[in-house]
């Protein structure tokens, strides 16, 4: 009679079982949906799920790989039971291993008992033999459109067929769910490692150009500078760089920074007289919503942008003994508050300062602080002015002709002879910067591919031709000897110091060049010996 009984109750068991089942299968699916659904970050809704999911599952771990069609890489993006260092271990290829093949296939893999399945490669190393009880493995696609995007992992221990069947299902409704977010997530991620890459190149960029190879010269006082300049780059002393205006103490700074073990951080610059004091504060140091008229809002200061990098100070000279006294202090203490604000702000920050005016004048006028002075000089390194360093010229100028037909759409080969003579004799009152725009206004008039002295501003033509028997002739009569001389040169250059040749070039008799040769003068000797040796002949 009671076997009876159960008989006939088996199948109303069985039923009310299969119903309890289905109930929790479908809240399972309306409490993903909600979570799914609601405004957070993507990254939150897809570890949301996998923690239902191993609620539901008694899932081990769990896992979302996503491909990059930028990298053409599978990677783990968000986990279940998996360290971040096992997460960073799991990238894949399309094809490869059990992720892989799904991702290659879009179709769903079912693995009762991975110790048996050769092409789980367990990358993560997530896997051990230490009785954490992971046995069997499922892998289902995530798609958008046709297109798999992605794979949902999870792992757990033994289990039925009909049970895997079951875990199979709502896994693959899941992913049908995530399939939304996990393309967003995947656009977002290629857009960062697009943006990671071009950072990267930007930094390389950054150090070649920065660099001191970049700081052109091969004179003996510039390889000195050099030189100090890689003893001292990895250190943490305060530098500070003088010379006149444009000799390029912000290159120096630069390649400082650069040759540096912070080179990888900020170089946050300054010019200290670009500026009125009433603001050179904030810049400095920030300031705080409130602080004063127009701070509408909070805004970080130099110092602190550059924490863990260097802060390049220009033009030190000009600023306040107000100032002065505060910038001593972050010196000194390594900390300072905003402008308006009482919190202490903790900074680490190498300090590279640069002048073009005599601070210990200012230390006897009274203009600069005396211990701000000597918490600066601890390591000061001088830029030389061109005037010093003029067998350079042909480098920079060169260098300078690259950056300019780059920019102009230019192809300009090489400065003429008499072009360097006026380029040499030129006293260079505003050092490389001058230079740079003298060769930039000669790229711009060249219309073949030499500079000709012609091309050259006026002020450096005033200094040629070096013509002593009337050195007071007014200007016009200058540029005329200029030119005169410019069309000699590049003539017996071409002839290779043949005066015949030369002469029929230019349109003269032997004896009327002979005569120009002289007021000038040049000995064509020298270009045929110049010719023979394959160099720039040597008549100045």
């Amino acid at each position: 009679m009671n076997t009876q009984t159960m008989s006939e109750k088996a199948p109303e068991e069985l039923c009310k079982q299969c119903d309890q089942k289905n109930a929790e299968f479908l809240r399972l699916l309306f409490e993903m949906s909600n979570c799914i659904s609601e405004e957070a970050e993507i990254s939150v809704v897809i570890q949301n799920v996998l923690s239902l999911m191993a609620q539901h599952l008694g899932m081990n771990r769990g896992t979302i790989t996503i491909y990059n069609r930028k990298t053409g890489k599978i990677s783990i993006e968000e986990g279940y039971g998996i360290s971040q260092n096992e997460r960073a271990r799991g990238v894949y290829s399309p094809g490869e291993g059990i992720t892989g093949k799904v991702l290659e296939t879009g179709i769903a893999a079912v693995i009762p008992d991975i110790s048996k399945e050769p092409k789980f490669l367990n990358k993560t190393g997530a896997v051990r033999n230490d009785g954490n009880g992971l046995a069997s493995f499922i892998c289902v696609p995530i798609k958008s459109g046709k297109e798999v995007i992605g794979t949902l992992n999870a792992g757990r221990g033994f289990t039925n067929d009909a049970n895997q069947k079951d875990d199979l299902r709502l896994m693959q409704i899941t992913a049908a769910m995530l399939s939304q977010a996990v393309g967003l997530y995947q656009a977002r991620h290629e857009e960062n490692q697009v943006l990671i890459e071009e950072n990267k190149r930007l930094s390389r960029e950054l150090r070649d150009k920065f660099s001191n190879p970049e700081i052109i010269g091969n004179s003996k006082i510039m390889r000195q500078v050099f030189d100090y300049v890689k003893r001292i780059a990895d250190t943490t002393a305060t530098v500070l760089i003088l010379g006149e205006s444009g000799v390029g103490k912000e290159l120096v700074a630069k390649s400082i920074h650069y040759e540096s073990s912070r080179k990888e951080k900020p170089f946050i610059k300054l010019n200290c007289a670009a500026l009125p004091e009433s603001i050179i504060e904030s810049e400095l140091f920030g300031h705080e919503k409130g602080a004063f008229t127009g701070a509408v809002k909070e805004r970080k200061g130099r110092f602190e942008l550059a924490h863990g990098g260097t802060i390049f100070l220009d033009e030190i000279g000009e600023l306040s003994l107000n100032v002065q006294t505060k910038l001593l202090r972050v010196l000194q203490e390594r900390e300072f508050e905003r402008v308006g604000g009482s919190e202490t702000i903790k900074c680490d920050v190498r300090v590279i300062t640069a002048t073009n005016k005599d601070l210990q004048e200012g230390v006897a006028n009274g203009t600069f602080r005396e211990d701000l002075y000597y918490r600066l000089n601890i390591i000061p390194v001088t830029v030389p002015p061109l005037r010093e360093r003029k067998t350079d010229i042909p480098l920079l100028a060169n260098h300078f002709i690259k950056k300019f037909n780059k920019q102009n759409n230019k192809s300009v080969r090489r400065i003429s002879t008499p072009a360097i003579d006026m380029l040499f004799l030129y006293h260079w009152p505003g050092n490389i910067r001058e230079l740079e725009n003298c060769i930039e206004h000669a790229v711009i008039l060249t219309e073949d591919e030499v500079i000709h002295g012609y091309h050259l501003p006026p002020t450096l033509q005033m200094r040629l031709p070096k013509n002593r028997d009337n050195p007071q002739k007014g200007a016009l009569q200058q540029q005329l000897d200029a030119l005169e001389y410019e069309l000699l040169v590049e003539a017996l250059k071409s002839a290779e110091g043949n005066l015949s040749e030369a002469a029929k070039e230019l349109g003269l008799t032997n004896r009327m060049i002979g005569i120009r040769m002289k007021k000038y003068g040049l000995d064509f000797r020298k270009f045929r010996k110049a010719a023979a040796e394959n160099e720039e002949p040597n008549f100045t």
